[in-house]
């Protein structure tokens, strides 16, 4: 019963049930609303469907109609769980890829690239994506922008640095926006270490004009 699962606006039915009980209903509503969630669920629109079942099931749990969601919705629940988990494993492989490439650009070049682009074809055949077909956020930085230099006679001097040797890579999931959770989570990596924390620190300034 179970499709692979698309992103979709949820469809008029849903609204239409969560507007139950605002005026006298037909007694054949539940019934049409799980027609509805599973047709949904047929057509590849699994969140959808399971968004559809849930509200049935709270809004008329003593239906015949809300007993077979019950039991259709450990069918999707187990296949969108399954699902998440397998995607998520697609975004870190991808971001690996990516990793491994930029370290071997580095080792051949002395820093990080501008942009992921500069990575193909020598280093990755295409540029990556998740699997949803967003791409991943890249931003190659200078650690030191300003260092001391010592010398023998005098104070300590000044160089400006300009070599890219650090960098960020983020997929911002489903949803394109920081934080959430599930496929809409984010993945942050820093230097090829992956972030626990809710976002980036800051980049240090003054990051230098290419």
């Amino acid at each position: 019963m179970v499709r692979t699962m698309n992103k979709r606006p949820f469809a008029p039915a849903l609204a239409l049930l969560l507007m139950a009980g605002c005026a006298s209903e037909d007694p054949r509503l539940p019934a049409t609303l799980y027609e509805d969630a599973r047709k949904a669920n047929l057509d590849g629109r699994s969140l959808e469907a399971r968004a559809m079942m849930k509200q049935l099931t709270e809004r008329y749990p003593d239906s015949e109609a809300a007993r077979q969601a019950k039991r259709d919705l450990y069918l999707i629940e187990a296949f969108v769980n399954r699902d998440t988990a397998d995607r998520q494993r697609q975004v870190r492989a991808a971001m690996k890829r990516i990793t491994d490439a930029l370290i071997r650009f580095r080792t051949k070049r002395g820093e990080y690239p501008m942009s992921l682009n500069n990575l193909v074809p020598e280093y990755l055949d295409q540029v990556p994506e998740a699997p949803w077909g967003h791409p991943f956020l890249y931003r190659p930085y200078v650690s030191k922008p300003i260092e001391d230099v010592q010398v023998k006679r005098g104070p300590a001097k000044q160089r400006f640095n300009t070599k890219l040797d650090g960098y960020y890579l983020a997929c911002l999931g489903t949803d394109l926006q920081p934080g959430g959770e599930g496929l809409a989570g984010d993945v942050l990596i820093k230097d090829g270490n992956t972030l626990n924390e809710s976002a980036f620190p800051p980049i240090p300034q003054p990051q230098p004009i290419r």
